[in-house]
């Protein structure tokens, strides 16, 4: 530990919304000026990243978390090119400057992620090579062992940042390998593409089930500040979504859901009794793999 600790035990996470407008593609995407990354600091430790739009429609969101002793990264993005995805430029500016404030030695970097989905793990080779640097591949038969859910699927595993520890599930369905990580500093519950504000897309039925079930469970014995998970394919409008390819989305939904939004999915997931079906919520739809 530096000789500096920042304590991230102290306090409970408050509810205060993202202060943010994310971008959200424009009519021509040959004409976008956004950034190839849209950062945003909701606090002095905690980061969220959105790629661009024109340059890949999935436009992930990705999170950065510092701690005393390392940092990590949660998904990697949409796009392998560096001149596209600037991730490795952005993230290594990002510790610097987080760094210049709060000074210390061999500091490093975890990559992990959500699931192994290409919009999640593109911007991975990146980070080969980059000193000081563990990354962990998305895929189960790595990720899931090196979390401890190889042995117990049902274990909460602990990433250690320095004072700051995610609490992570394994949380399939969507994917197998799908993992849902707690930030008891911010109270973010980041279920990558499990929950978010769009069509949820379920490869397992049952297992989705479950793993709504144990989001409820970590979020009554935890302070959950904001339920936020990788994409916005919502439209403010009730039950209406944007198509997907869609490259411009000027009236989206917000990125932060709540624990009732969870109490809400398990309620629509009783409701159609383990038969898989496609559902429309206002924020979500439930979309069952062909």
């Amino acid at each position: 530990m530096p000789d500096n600790p920042i304590d991230f035990t102290t306090g409970r996470p408050g509810t205060r919304p993202l202060d943010v407008t994310w971008n959200h593609g424009s009519p021509s995407a040959k004409h976008n000026t956004d950034p190839d990354l849209q950062v945003y600091a909701h606090d002095e430790h905690t980061v969220i990243l959105r790629q661009n739009m024109a340059v890949n429609y999935e436009a992930p969101f990705l999170y950065l978390l510092f701690g005393n002793e390392r940092a990590v990264l949660i998904d990697t993005g949409a796009t392998a090119e560096a001149a596209y995805l600037p991730l490795r430029r952005t993230v290594d500016e990002l510790i610097d400057a987080w760094l210049a404030r709060h000074p210390r030695e061999d500091y490093r970097l975890l990559v992990v992620h959500t699931h192994a989905h290409g919009d999640h793990v593109a911007g991975d080779g990146q980070f080969a090579g980059r000193p000081g640097t563990e990354l962990v591949p998305a895929g189960k038969d790595v990720a899931w062992p090196w979390f401890g859910f190889g042995a117990d699927p049902e274990a909460v595993a602990r990433i250690d940042l320095g004072g700051r520890v995610l609490e992570c599930l394994a949380t399939p369905g969507h994917h197998a390998a799908s993992v849902t990580y707690y930030d008891p500093w911010s109270g973010f519950l980041l279920t990558g593409d499990t929950v978010y504000p769009g069509r949820l897309y379920i490869e397992d039925w049952a297992a989705f089930a479950h793993s709504i079930d144990r989001m409820i469970d970590l979020a009554e014995r935890r302070p959950v500040s904001h339920v936020l998970g990788c994409h916005i394919e919502m439209s403010v409008k009730p039950g209406v979504d944007y198509p997907i390819r869609y490259t411009y989305q000027p009236y989206e939904a917000p990125l932060e859901l709540a624990v009732a939004h969870l109490y809400e999915i398990r309620g629509a997931l009783a409701a159609a009794g383990g038969e898989p079906r496609r559902v429309v919520l206002p924020r979500f739809i439930l979309w069952p793999s062909e």
